[in-house]
């Protein structure tokens, strides 16, 4: 038990100066390594100005290559014998083409046809009609790029079912009952 209380001794045990002062000391010495590093490292605007320089030099060169590629005849590939011509002589060509077709009307926008039932082979009075509609419209998702729709609201993609009509009535009227 003497073993255990010493030990517990030892660890309430104020820690002496010197060993405060060590960890100060150790602390300094570092901050000191670092500034050593730090300090002959670049800084500030000198730096940052010629990798701006250097952005701007690639930028100006990229700039001048895609100009030229715009202004110039050239080959993309030859072996498939496909050019590059100059995108003011690719616009005069375009509109000269375009200028030699006769525009056509759009035509109108189809709708879907209302869907008839087979006429009946007999002259049996058909069922009566349930109060809701028979065809249920296709699901379709109105947004996004790959919408069949493109920016259409949903009632232009699904169009209401028109109500479906009521059969005829039997030709003759039941009887009524008398008491």
């Amino acid at each position: 038990m003497a073993n255990q209380e010493s030990l517990r001794e030892i660890a309430h045990t104020r820690a002496p100066f010197s060993t405060w002062l060590g960890v100060a000391l150790l602390f300094a010495l570092f901050g000191v390594i670092v500034l050593a590093i730090i300090g002959p490292s670049p800084r500030g605007d000198d730096y940052e100005q010629k990798r701006a320089k250097a952005r701007e030099e690639k930028l100006k060169t990229l700039h001048e290559e895609e100009t030229k590629a715009l202004g110039t005849y050239g080959w993309i590939d030859k072996n498939k014998a496909v050019a590059r011509l100059p995108i003011d002589r690719a616009m005069q060509l375009t509109v000269a083409e375009l200028a030699g077709k006769k525009p056509t009307a759009a035509g109108p926008i189809a709708t879907p046809a209302p869907q008839a039932s087979p006429a009946p082979a007999s002259p049996t009075p058909a069922p009566a009609a349930s109060p809701t509609p028979t065809g249920t419209p296709k699901a379709t998702s109105v947004e996004g790029s790959t919408s069949e729709a493109r920016g259409a609201p949903a009632s232009a993609v699904n169009p209401p079912q028109p109500p479906a009509k009521s059969p005829a009535t039997s030709p003759s009227p039941s009887p009524a009952k008398t008491p």
